[in-house]
C-alpha cells in the first residue's frame, strides 16, 4: 500500500476512526476507535499567565501551512520521550495528498531558520482532527496548539479532537469522554448541512476528487483576515500568523 485513497481516508474519520501504524518501518497501517477519546473544548484552552506572556512576547515565528511535510518529518523523528513512531510512509504520502487537497494543515514554530515544533492535523467541515505534535524547543508545541484553537475558533469550527488524552494536553485543557460521546458530537457537527450548491467538503473549498458532500466547512484563513484588521494600519507582518496579541485576545475570550 503506497497511500490511502483520500475519499476513503476522509470517509473514516467521519465515521471516527483514523490509522496508524506499528512503527516507522511497518508496511502497513490498522483503523484505530480509541474507547475513551480525548477533545479540547474550543472554549477551554488553558491560557496560563506565563503561556500568555511567551504568546504576546512572540518568541516564536508562527506560520501555517508553509512547511507541512517537514513538520511531518519532524513529529516522525524519535525523542527521548517517544523513541519510536506510527508515522510510516504510507501515513506520510496519505496525509500529504490530504493536504495537497485543501483537507490537512500544519502549523509551525520557528526560532530563525529553525524548525522547532508545531502540529498537523486534518480538516472535515467543522471538526479538526490534531494527529501529532511536537516540540524540539520548550514551549514550541503549546504556542502552535494556542494559534492552532485561535485559528479554529475564528474561523467557525466546533470539533477539537486530539485522539488519546496526555498529561500535556490535559493540562492545556483537553478532557477525555467515552467514544459513544464523542460520535454523538462529530456527527452532530457533520450533520450539518450548508445552503446551496458548491458546499465545501474542507476548509476553504472542495477538494478535486474527493466526494463533496455538503458540509458546513470552517474557514482556515478567517484568523488571517482578523490579525490584519486588527494590526496597526501600515505595520510590517513579520510572521506567517497574526501577532500574539491577537491570540491572547481569542482565546481570553472563549477561556
Amino acid at each position: 500500500m503506497e497511500s490511502i485513497d483520500p475519499a476513503l481516508l476522509l470517509s473514516a474519520y467521519a465515521q471516527g476512526l483514523f490509522p496508524m501504524a506499528d512503527g516507522a518501518d511497518d508496511p502497513s497501517v490498522h483503523w484505530v476507535e480509541p474507547r475513551l477519546r480525548a477533545i479540547l473544548p474550543l472554549g477551554g484552552f488553558h491560557l496560563s499567565r506565563s503561556l500568555k506572556k511567551l504568546i504576546l512576547s512572540d518568541r516564536f515565528r508562527v506560520t501555517t501551512d508553509t512547511a507541512f511535510r517537514a513538520m511531518m518529518a519532524l513529529c516522525a523523528e524519535p525523542a527521548d520521550d517517544r523513541p519510536t513512531t506510527w508515522i510510516n510512509p504510507v501515513i506520510k504520502t496519505s496525509y500529504e495528498r490530504l493536504f495537497q487537497l485543501g483537507h490537512a494543515h500544519s502549523v509551525e514554530c520557528w526560532l530563525g531558520d529553525d524548525l522547532v515544533g508545531g502540529l498537523y492535523g486534518v480538516s472535515l467541515g467543522r471538526a479538526f482532527f490534531g494527529e501529532s505534535m511536537v516540540s524540539r524547543t520548550r514551549d514550541a508545541s503549546k504556542v502552535a496548539l494556542a494559534h492552532l484553537v485561535a485559528r479554529l475558533i475564528a474561523g467557525g469550527w466546533q470539533l477539537l479532537d486530539c485522539q488519546f488524552i496526555t498529561p500535556h494536553l490535559e493540562s492545556l485543557g483537553a478532557i477525555e469522554i467515552p467514544q459513544a460521546d464523542y460520535l454523538r458530537r462529530l456527527y452532530s457537527v457533520l450533520s450539518e448541512r450548508a445552503a446551496g450548491a458548491g458546499a465545501a467538503f474542507g476548509a476553504d473549498g472542495p477538494a478535486a476528487g474527493v466526494p463533496s458532500p455538503p458540509f458546513v466547512a470552517g474557514v482556515w484563513s478567517a484568523l488571517d483576515a482578523l490579525g490584519a484588521a486588527t494590526a496597526d494600519l501600515g505595520a510590517a507582518r513579520t510572521t506567517g500568523s497574526p501577532p500574539g496579541y491577537v491570540i491572547a485576545q481569542l482565546l481570553t475570550k472563549t477561556s
